[in-house]
């Protein structure tokens, strides 16, 4: 398989989570080609984390850091994706843990003008101190502290057999996607007018779909799973949806403040 691609992750003073993320991308079956964490703003805690892991990374561990002035997650996603140097971008989220076939499996399904995306396995909280201690970072149908538990069944045989959908799907989750860098450029990137936490990948999705990029649910393949922790403030969401809405009205694909500017 000839395709390559760089695996990009936001992140926000959790390096607990950024460990076990960082350790199992480093058993994956197929690695990506580079890693870039896209840090909005973090600690010397996460940079300390990030330059002990880049001493023996199988590949090139990237970080790519601005200021804390909030939840800025589009504008250090822009500016990490413009800093990708393939084709093809894996996101996740800096409190995942890949499966071992993660990247193998976005991969072995990657195709033009076509997005992915898939579910997660939730850990609970009364597991994350055993997570923690343990460093866990493999897990089965059977696991303890897990729900959602048939989603760590992988059978690639039905997942390639995954329609192509035209509308964005409420199970779209931005842990868990893929899409062609040049897809993404095409519609500006993530819109910075977005404000505070939430709706950034559905917005830019919404503007993929625009754009007459398809969209394939994985099931079955490309298992992830979710660190718990609690809700973020959800106090400005209703203006982000409203921006949603709009682009899915006018059928608009390209945000005015995006990754233009980092190109």
């Amino acid at each position: 398989m000839s395709l390559k691609c760089s695996l990009v992750t936001p992140t926000y003073n959790w390096p607990h989570a950024l460990e076990l993320l960082l350790l199992s991308v480093k058993r994956q079956s197929m690695l990506p080609n580079e890693v870039i964490i896209a840090d909005d703003g973090s600690t010397v805690a996460t940079r300390e984390l990030i330059e002990k892991y880049q001493k023996d990374f199988p590949v090139p561990l990237i970080h790519v850091w601005h200021e804390d002035h909030g939840n800025q997650k589009p504008a250090i996603m822009n500016k990490a994706i413009a800093r990708a140097t393939y084709d093809y971008i894996l996101e996740i989220d800096g409190d995942i843990i890949l499966h071992k076939d993660f990247v193998k499996d976005h991969l072995s399904m990657a195709e033009e003008g076509v997005y992915l995306f898939g579910s997660r396995v939730n850990i609970q909280e009364s597991h994350l101190e055993k997570l923690f201690k343990n460093k866990q970072i493999d897990f089965n149908y059977f696991s303890k502290g897990i729900k959602k538990r048939n989603r760590t069944l992988r059978i690639p045989l039905l997942a390639n057999s995954a329609k192509k959908e035209t509308k964005r799907s409420k199970k779209l989750r931005g842990c868990n996607m893929s899409f062609w860098r040049k897809d993404f450029i095409a519609v500006n990137g993530f819109n910075e007018e977005l404000v505070g936490w939430g709706i950034d990948d559905s917005e830019l999705i919404q503007r993929m779909i625009n754009n007459g990029v398809l969209g394939k649910r994985i099931k079955h393949k490309g298992i992830v799973y979710h660190v718990y922790h609690k809700e973020q403030d959800k106090s400005q969401v209703h203006l982000n949806l409203e921006i949603e809405k709009q682009m899915e009205n006018s059928g608009n694909t390209y945000a005015q403040k995006g990754v233009d500017q980092y190109l």
